[in-house]
């Protein structure tokens, strides 16, 4: 079996998203609202507009009463849901499959994340996890990702000042497409030598190979294709939504080198099969991707089909991905400078697709290929081994 996806089926016709940052003066409530109105005003619809309601948080609600609540909702379905990193792209996910089954005109996709001031982490009842079998990991997740960094360089032949050089680029490059972000978490660029004398954190992975962490709310109005022209002149129609989860095995494999994420990859091939993608490189802008730690951005490159196996950091010092390259990577800075609150973060990918596509970047950040018409957003949950991935295209066009 194989998914036959929903391409030209659904469009988004609003979106809305709140600068990421450490917000210490609001709650979730007051992001959801920020975000919900920004989005109702670009469709020209309220919240009586909306036929169903998908929620995505990781710790911040444990129910549909967590958007219900702060946007006096009336005997509207609500739906949270939760996938680690990739809530935000589930939550949108949820809603586009509602429109295009038929049982809803209208649907809206909220994602928030309310964690610096929280006084906890993880989903309320945490502690009532079920036991393993002894098998997960035990690591940091940036000790998780720092693996990959010599494995990359011993099988590929990077030496390790190539592998640092290769990073700090990385980073490099998102600090300075987020310091043209007003909505970014952190606005200021950063030199390669800040970057490379930070302090370490895990393995080589230093400060500023790490994304921040913030919080903040996007959410996006879904409707079906032929409906979309009511509510905006620019839609954006989905291509793809095609998400993988992983059965967890890369822990007790022993062949397991950190040098690929599977998941990714597969959802990568699906969601080119569902959008009639054959040369992804050419014919797709750019891609928001889940920098949560420079090497991971490194290998999704590859997995994206962006460029062959052992390539990518080549590529990365010949400025492929810069903002000006040929083949733009996180153009509104990543998680890396944007931020990551976790379940608002796959909507805010989408959000810089949907501003991209629509002309609506501003002009030190728009992008030299959007001509092309797609742009790509990928997301993940979880660890090198054991993740679950998500990979979506979005068009400015129908056909």
């Amino acid at each position: 079996m194989g998914s036959h996806g929903i391409k030209d089926q659904v469009a988004i016709v609003g979106m809305g998203c709140t600068e990421f940052a450490e917000h210490w003066d609001k709650g979730a409530d007051d992001l959801i609202i920020w975000a919900a109105n920004e989005a109702f005003d670009a469709a020209g619809l309220d919240k009586d507009g909306i036929d169903a309601y998908w929620y995505g948080t990781a710790m911040s609600g444990s129910s549909g009463l967590g958007i219900a609540r702060p946007l006096h909702l009336t005997n509207k379905p609500v739906t949270r849901v939760e996938n680690m990193c990739a809530t935000g792209g589930e939550a949108l996910r949820g809603a586009a499959y509602a429109v295009a089954s038929g049982a809803y005109d209208v649907a809206m996709a909220i994602g928030v994340e309310k964690v610096k001031d929280g006084g906890y982490q993880g989903l309320a009842g945490a502690a009532g996890r079920p036991p393993s079998d002894g098998t997960e990991r035990t690591l940091t997740a940036a000790a998780m990702y720092a693996m990959c960094v010599p494995a990359y360089g011993k099988k590929f032949g990077v030496d390790d000042a190539t592998m640092r050089e290769v990073l700090a680029h990385i980073s490099w490059k998102n600090h300075f497409n987020g310091a043209r972000n007003h909505r970014a978490q952190f606005k200021k660029e950063v030199t390669t030598e800040t970057i490379c004398n930070s302090p370490l954190m895990a393995g080589t992975l230093r400060v500023f190979d790490c994304s921040g962490v913030a919080d903040g709310a996007t959410s996006a109005i879904v409707c079906r294709a032929e409906d979309a022209y009511k509510y905006t002149d620019k839609p954006v129609f989905v291509k793809a939504l095609s998400f993988v989860a992983g059965n967890a095995s890369g822990n007790a494999d022993p062949d397991y080198d950190y040098t690929y994420f599977e998941e990714i990859g597969a959802a990568a091939a699906d969601a080119y099969g569902q959008a009639g993608i054959t040369n992804p490189r050419a014919q797709i802008a750019m891609s928001e991707v889940h920098d949560c730690f420079t090497p991971a951005e490194l290998i999704i490159m590859e997995e994206l089909q962006l460029c062959e196996r052992g390539t990518a950091w080549k590529e990365v010092l010949a400025g492929t991905f810069d903002l000006d390259g040929d083949f733009p990577i996180n153009p509104d800075g990543g998680l890396k400078s944007f931020g990551h609150p976790v379940g608002a973060s796959g909507l805010r990918k989408i959000f810089e697709c949907y501003t991209q596509l629509r002309g609506e970047a501003p002009p030190e950040r728009t992008i030299k290929t959007i001509e092309r018409g797609l742009a790509m957003t990928q997301d993940l949950g979880g660890y090198p081994g054991e993740m679950v991935a998500m990979v979506s295209i979005w068009g400015n066009q129908l056909g």
